[in-house]
């Protein structure tokens, strides 16, 4: 297979933040976004086995930035991470879904790569999370 350039990811990067700016401003277009995002991970979790759990957090992000109820975050990173979503379900990406096997791991090292960028973010939402179960009991 060839190698994928980097420009190439920044292409298509580009096409998929536009888009993403779009599902930002728009807290049910995000909803069915996310919905579908969690029904291809639950088909590929084995895939996906080694960013399961921060991929599950970047969900819950989304949805409560989306929500309103977090936003202890920039607009830029939440449109990074929703672009990052974008290309998770397009199946129509670097390396197309219909390839079996190849296309969720592209998929899957795009999330891991949004993961690794947003690390801290990352853990600062699960602290509030967590405090707020917390607070719920």
């Amino acid at each position: 297979m060839p190698e994928i350039e980097t420009r190439d990811y920044k292409k298509g990067y580009r096409k998929f933040s536009s888009r993403a700016r779009r599902y930002a401003d728009d807290p049910e277009k995000t909803k069915g976004l996310l919905r579908k995002a969690t029904l291809k991970a639950d088909k590929n979790k084995s895939s996906l086995s080694d960013i399961w759990e921060k991929f599950q957090l970047l969900i819950d992000l989304v949805k409560a930035w989306s929500k309103g109820d977090y936003r202890h975050i920039s607009k830029k990173s939440i449109i990074f991470i929703i672009a990052s979503i974008l290309y998770f379900v397009s199946p129509i990406d670097l390396v197309p879904d219909f390839f079996i096997g190849m296309g969720i791991l592209d998929d899957a090292a795009v999330l891991g790569f949004a993961v690794s960028q947003i690390t801290g973010e990352l853990e600062k939402f699960k602290t509030w999370k967590e405090s707020r179960t917390i607070a719920m009991k």
